[in-house]
Parts: structure tokens; sequence; C-alpha cells
């Protein structure tokens, strides 16, 4: 499976025919490009740099064999569109082309108690192959090879990210979520996350755009 990272919370996931766009939200400038050559859109959460509305219904319309998947309120705001729209949860699993995904998690990280925490889902991808948590720190029932690590954001505190990790136990991750950082406070993140940090673990931080086989 080759990985595109995109800027902040998207990527593109592509293996053999079949390619997925996880997470196209306002944040990201190439997010339309992205999706006019996908097969399928996997949304993790409602929240606006991860879901852009106006642009997955636009793609909706263009594109009548798009598939969107997401939690029930992203299914909701997009409507049913033939059955093309897809409300998933926790302990769903996702036949998308030659690529498989199974659905966990419940919750969006707590940002304060006075701002309400929407559904948030994860997606593994590929029998473990890749995790994307969204906007949380929800840990899975199964191996996880490579771990979409998010390392910004109004939730986000890097000792629950580095306890994270130690739970997951991920053979690598790839930093993301991380537009609300300078590139001092990248490096500093990725030194303390990975291999010689709190983890061990071996992190990469890629410009968006960069290509990867996992």
């Amino acid at each position: 499976m080759k990985l595109t990272k995109h800027a902040h919370a998207c990527v593109t996931l592509e293996k053999d025919d079949t390619r997925l766009v996880v997470d196209p939200g306002a944040f990201t400038p190439d997010a339309a490009e992205a999706v006019s050559r996908a097969h399928a859109v996997l949304i993790t959460h409602e929240h606006f740099d991860h879901f852009d509305e106006q642009l997955v219904a636009a793609a909706l319309e263009a594109q009548p064999e798009l598939q969107v998947y997401g939690t029930t309120p992203v299914a909701a705001a997009l409507g049913s569109r033939d059955g093309r729209v897809h409300a998933v949860a926790a302990g769903d699993t996702l036949t998308l082309g030659s690529l498989t995904a199974t659905v966990h998690g419940h919750r969006h990280a707590l940002i304060h108690a006075d701002v309400p925490c929407p559904d948030n889902v994860g997606y593994l991808i590929d029998d473990g192959a890749l995790y994307h948590p969204g906007d949380a720190y929800f840990v899975p029932d199964a191996p996880v090879r490579t771990l979409l690590l998010p390392t910004s954001g109004p939730w986000t505190k890097l000792g629950e990210a580095a306890d994270f990790v130690r739970a997951v136990k991920p053979e690598g991750i790839i930093q993301i979520h991380e537009l609300m950082l300078s590139d001092l406070g990248q490096q500093s993140t990725a030194h303390l996350l990975g291999e010689n940090g709190l983890t061990g673990t071996p992190i990469s931080r890629l410009e968006p755009g960069t290509t990867v086989q996992l």
C-alpha cells in the first residue's frame, strides 16, 4: 500500500486499483484534487479541518461512483446520495476494493469541559498496515504497523500522545495534524515522541505531497 501525505490530517492510500482519501478538510489545499481521483472517502469526524462538507458534496455530484464513509453526523450532513454515503461506527468492517478498513473508537478527545466532543472514529486499514485515529487517542484492539499520530491542536497533549504510542506499539509513526506547530515545534515534538524520546519508535515527518510505501 502507498501513502501520500497531504497537509494536516489528510492522506491518500493506494493499493492495486483502489484509492482512498481520509479526512479531506479545509486545511488541506489539494483536498479537492485528491478526492477527484478517489474511489472512496473516509471521514473520522465532522470538524472542518477533517471534513470539508462542500468539497465532499461537490465530489459526490461530480463522481457518480464515489462512496463516502463517516460518523452519523457526517452522513446526515451529506444525505444518502442514492446510498453512496454510509454512517459507520466502532466494530464495522468495510470492504473497499483492494483494501479493507475496520472502525474503532467513539469520541473526539476532550478539548475542554465547555466544548462538546463530537463522534470520532479511527480507521485501521489493510489488516493493520495503517491506523488513522482522527482526533482521539483510542487504542485499537489489533496490531498496528504504522500509526498516524496527531501532534498539534487544542486537544493534543504530548504526554498523552506518548502514552498512546506506547499502548498502540506500532513499528513506525508518521506525524499528522501538524499545522498548528512551527517547523521548530514539529522538530521538537518528533524528537520528544520518536525513537530517541519517550516512545522508542521511529517517527517520520513527511512534507505534503510525499509518497511512501508501507
